[in-house]
């Protein structure tokens, strides 16, 4: 299993699908877990004895911190230890930390499980695209990174739907014993069929890690624990602390010579900024609303743990059910439109279902926006995933994964954290105050008392409000990507020879590095003879004559995306000592025409 198929990538394998569907069953289970304690915050309140919404929200917030700080660092161990060894120890500190969290009697040890659970998380996320980048050969990665994509979108939307039923047949404490058996699995399909892939030297950037990590983990402690300390002056000043060490990050990556953790030179590819800014928006979307879509089925509408995951189950069949068209269809139209009609979609979507949680609102109309969401996310996770990484090089894969994955983990931190701090606001605004002789049975919040169903639903309702605002900047980002199946970057490409490469949309190879103010004209001699050594022409000091060699491919585009109406054929320069790109003219004695832009002698 370790030869490489025709026009594949170096390091592929005969059959790299097995290695993928081997990778998807730990990617898919630890995404499932960031989603997965939405439906069971009521019964672990409960359970645990619980009464602050800020704490139970600390749960999925530690798990995401934990998964999102270190990604950046873990696409890096990746390159330098292999990506199949950094696999496999992510996916068994995992499955271990589940069985911890499963374990835990209190919330503090369920936050410190959490936390190593997502450690492990982080450890497994990059491997998987970096993985794919090298295995896969640039025609058939983008279905395979459709396959990602949508695996992230399900999982997501599965995680709810898993984690219902669990808790409502066997207790809230299975939402976690259940990762072992899988787990288990998991690593045995790992150490069979993922590749060995040749390693490289990189040197750590403990600096940005720290950095990283401090500015991240000040921003949430105080975006979630906020509205709970009435916004304090030292509230604040924590999140500002927070952004300044997002800053000197940001400063020591520009700075830092020898080897850095974001390496800032992929944010010039405008598509894979885009993307990320994409990512971040729905990991935010998916993350907040799955919290007072849970809250307000269970206790507003009644529905046991099972039937309110069962709810939104049909948003996790639309959007899995359109993920092989919406595959297809990435690889074969531009993403501009796809993405911008998943975005509008998902805003719409929202603002629906704000307005239909009320406590007289019948089941079925909440499922319609529901469905809504999940057609909208169809067609937002694999167009990102495939437009991010389409035009990485190789040496950046494992960078450019970390940062995918990391931003699209920032952007599900930033979910629960904002979510957890609006809800709460809106719940302290609509709700009365408990009385001070209050039971522990009375403030269960699954026996809520059905006069305050009403404040309770329009708390939850105008929180939805919140992921429908975020939404639309991915509308917004999607305006703006290029989407190009464009030549290699610059940095990549052979000076001595043109590309095989042909962009697929007219604006593609706008940043492909060549600069159409700088070109030197030369005459095609149709002529089958030996290379000359170039001499100037007399009718400009700047043309010169060189042969050309018909190569046996044809191809039905020239390379400026133009048809061509004469013989199919590409030149190829036989003089090399010219570097730069060049235009030529075509002679009218001559019958052949070449791809490029044409001029006429003497213009």
């Amino acid at each position: 299993m370790t030869g490489n198929m025709a026009g594949s990538t170096p390091d592929a394998p005969a059959n790299p699908w097995r290695a993928l569907w081997a990778m998807l069953v730990g990617f898919f289970m630890i995404l499932v877990d960031s989603t997965i304690v939405a439906v069971a915050n009521p019964s672990i309140m409960d359970g645990l004895g619980i009464t602050d919404y800020d704490t139970v929200i600390w749960v999925t917030s530690a798990y995401l911190l934990a998964y999102a700080v270190p990604l950046l660092l873990a696409g890096r161990l990746g390159d330098r230890f292999g990506p199949k060894n950094l696999y496999i120890i992510g996916l068994a500190i995992f499955t271990a930390a589940s069985l911890w969290c499963g374990l835990a009697g209190s919330v503090d040890m369920l936050i410190a499980a959490r936390v190593v659970q997502g450690l492990g998380a982080a450890l497994l996320t990059p491997q998987t695209l970096s993985t794919i980048t090298r295995i896969f050969p640039p025609e058939r990665r983008g279905v395979a990174m459709s396959m990602w994509g949508a695996t992230a979108g399900v999982a997501t939307l599965v995680g709810p739907l898993a984690g219902g039923i669990l808790v409502g047949r066997l207790g809230w404490e299975w939402i976690f014993f259940v990762n072992v058996p899988i787990g288990v699995i998991g690593l045995g399909l790992a150490v069979w069929l993922i590749p060995t892939l040749p390693t490289s030297r990189h040197k750590f950037d403990v600096i940005g890690v720290v950095l990283s990590g401090l500015g991240m983990f000040l921003v949430v402690f105080g975006l979630q624990e906020g509205q709970g300390h009435h916004w304090a002056a030292w509230i604040w000043a924590v999140i500002v602390a927070g952004i300044g060490f997002f800053t000197a990050f940001v400063y020591w990556q520009s700075i830092n010579r020898d080897e850095p953790l974001v390496p800032l030179q992929i944010f010039a590819d405008r598509d894979f900024s885009l993307s990320n800014l994409g990512v971040a928006v729905i990991g935010f979307v998916v993350t907040a609303m799955m919290l007072p879509v849970m809250f307000y089925a269970q206790v507003v509408c009644g529905l046991s743990p099972t039937r309110s995951a069962l709810l939104i189950a049909p948003m996790a069949v639309a959007s899995g059910g359109l993920a092989p068209f919406v595959g297809h269809l990435v690889d074969r139209a531009h993403p501009r439109p796809i993405l911008g009609f998943g975005f509008s979609v998902v805003a719409v979507a929202m603002t629906w279902l704000s307005i239909d949680m009320t406590p007289t609102t019948p089941i079925w109309r909440l499922v319609l926006p529901l469905i809504a969401m999940g057609v909208g996310m169809a067609f937002i996770w694999a167009p990102l995933a495939t437009t991010a990484t389409r035009n990485l090089p190789p040496h950046l894969a494992g960078a450019g994964a970390g940062v995918y994955n990391a931003t699209r983990q920032v952007g599900s931190v930033l979910g629960s954290a904002g979510i957890a701090a609006f809800m709460a606001s809106r719940i302290n605004d609509e709700m009365p105050a408990a009385p001070s002789d209050a039971s522990p049975s009375d403030l269960a919040v699954l026996n809520l008392p059905a006069f305050l169903h009403e404040p309770f639903s329009a708390a939850l309702s105008q929180s939805m409000l919140l992921p429908a605002f975020v939404a639309l900047f991915g509308i917004v980002a999607a305006l703006f990507v290029l989407g190009g199946l464009g030549p290699r970057p610059a940095q990549a490409r052979d000076d001595d020879e043109i590309t095989d490469e042909i962009p697929a949309y007219g604006d593609g190879y706008a940043d492909d590095g060549f600069d159409d103010d700088d070109y030197v004209e030369y005459e095609v001699d149709s002529h089958h003879r030996p290379a000359p050594t170039p001499v100037p022409d007399e009718r400009d000091e700047q043309t010169e004559v060189i042969a050309w060699e018909p190569v046996a491919a044809p191809i039905e585009l020239a390379y400026n995306g133009f048809h061509m109406d004469g013989p199919r054929s590409r030149h190829r320069l036989t003089d090399q000592s010219e570097p730069q790109p060049a235009r030529h003219y075509r002679d009218e004695r001559g019958e052949f025409e070449s791809y490029g832009r044409h001029s006429r002698p003497g213009d």
